[in-house]
């Protein structure tokens, strides 16, 4: 991981370490999914394609999910973070993609805003005493444990399909295409 704790690498570097390449990796879907949600009121984060339930509203909020569960709850042994807390997965499984409709676009941005920094500071405490190898502090049922750069990978994967969603649903509201956001893009989070 880039050893400037402020430094955010916008993507991964042409020829860099396994760490640097996974957190850069990460950091260009972050900054992607950014760049199509980016913007937009309340009509267009809950605007749908076709018959598909998912709106960027609700990427927005079940990423925030997402990167709490792995990057907090699985890798350091943290308790969910509001509003996760007061979720129960058993009986209200993938609560987020339907409550994302109850909150405001500034509670969404907010909430994954301040998600990812989160995130980022966990990320660098797991990373400052060793690599990409490490052992996260959760334990599968059969007694064994993802390496960081386990999930690393499961969290570009989550984000790299969900861009995918996201870019769709952008261009239905206002024709945004494009692969990569402009160089002088700056996501809230960073």
């Amino acid at each position: 991981m880039t050893r400037d704790v402020e430094a955010v690498l916008f993507e991964p570097p042409v020829a860099g370490d396994e760490t640097d390449t996974l957190v850069g990796s990460l950091e260009r879907q972050r900054r992607t999914f950014a760049w199509k949600c980016e913007g937009l009121d309340a009509v267009g984060l809950s605007t749908r394609v076709a018959s598909s339930a998912l709106t960027l509203g609700g990427l927005l909020k079940h990423l925030a999910h997402v990167e709490d569960a792995y990057l907090s709850v699985r890798l350091l042994g943290n308790r969910p973070a509001p509003p996760w807390d007061t979720v129960d997965p058993d009986t209200e499984p993938d609560q987020e993609w339907s409550s994302a409709a109850e909150d405001t676009p500034e509670q969404l941005y907010a909430l994954w805003a301040r998600t990812v920094a989160r995130s980022r500071a966990n990320l660098r405490e797991a990373l400052a005493g060793g690599d990409a190898g490490r052992l996260a502090a959760y334990t599968t049922r059969d007694g064994r444990s993802p390496s960081v750069r386990r999930l690393l990978v499961d969290l570009i994967e989550e984000y790299a399909r969900h861009v995918g969603h996201a870019d769709l649903i952008r261009e239905s509201i206002d024709g945004r295409v494009g692969e990569d956001p402009p160089e002088d893009f700056r996501p809230l989070t960073i």
